[in-house]
């Protein structure tokens, strides 16, 4: 009973999202045509978690989000534009309704949002933020820090990638209570860029990956990583972002995710001024 009425108020707040980052019919992301993962395979995966100042005891999925250092979390700029809100950061989360044991959860107590942010239009890019958090997240076993690429690095088309998150699995369906992944092939921005895909809504400063019409990330996803296998390990090269309504998994039109790489010197520089 409890794990259904979460369900549903889980909807309630997926839709709020929804409704308040649409902008020119793009939309944030949740993961479509993939698969469960194996517990605890991606460590850096957190789950953004919303409470109403008027209830706060109880907290929602709201986006993804990945663990960057032990006091900083990255997230897209789009999951963190609502007030009257409490955010917390979920770690070793696998299955939103039930309690592993491994899973624990720690306040954010500053927002700092790329200041090129433009939440008028999603597609213009910058869609991008860290939150620090009140306390440092430890390693459990189960946790991890994301690797980041090194600036400017882009990736080729053959690498393998995978996007995750507790994002809708299909069009007018709940999300998912345990985290899911879906391989993506990056297609490039050259490509991308086309008139017949996304046209100038893809920038140098975003990654596309899919477009096969089969897998994406679609919304709930909204904010978590794009993990990439580059020179023997995995580095998170991408942070969900937007992508086409009402299907996410549409031919030619990819899940599009903020390029780490192009904000690399930014990330580390509000770590490093704690500001």
């Amino acid at each position: 009973m409890l794990g259904s009425l979460l369900f549903v108020l889980s909807q309630v707040v997926l839709a709020s999202c929804l409704n308040h980052a649409v902008y020119n019919e793009r939309r944030p992301e949740r993961v479509m045509g993939g698969q469960e993962a194996a517990k605890h395979r991606w460590k850096w995966q957190v789950s953004l978690q919303m409470a109403y100042d008027d209830d706060p005891d109880y907290f929602y999925h709201l986006c993804g989000g990945t663990l960057v250092s032990s006091a900083w979390v990255l997230t897209a700029a789009h999951c963190v534009e609502f007030t009257g809100i409490t955010y917390r950061a979920a770690f070793a989360e696998h299955d939103l309704f039930e309690d592993d044991g491994t899973e624990y959860f720690i306040a954010v107590d500053q927002i700092v949002v790329h200041e090129k942010w433009n939440n008028t239009n999603i597609a213009n890019g910058y869609d991008i933020a860290l939150l620090r958090l009140s306390e440092s997240a430890h390693d459990n076993g189960y946790v991890a820090i994301g690797r980041l690429p090194g600036a400017d690095d882009i990736l080729p088309a053959a690498t393998t990638c995978y996007v995750t998150g507790w994002g809708v699995t299909q069009v007018g369906g709940g999300v998912p209570p345990k985290l899911q992944e879906a391989q993506l092939s990056l297609v490039p921005i050259s490509i991308c860029s086309q008139p017949d895909w996304w046209g100038k809504d893809a920038r140098d400063n975003m990654i596309c990956a899919g477009g096969d019409g089969v897998k994406s990330g679609c919304s709930g996803d909204s904010g978590g990583p794009l993990s990439c296998y580059s020179s023997g390990a995995w580095e998170v090269h991408g942070v969900v972002s937007y992508g086409l309504v009402p299907f996410c998994s549409t031919f030619q039109k990819p899940t599009v995710f903020t390029r780490v790489s192009a904000f690399t010197d930014w990330i580390y520089s509000v770590i490093r001024d704690g500001r």
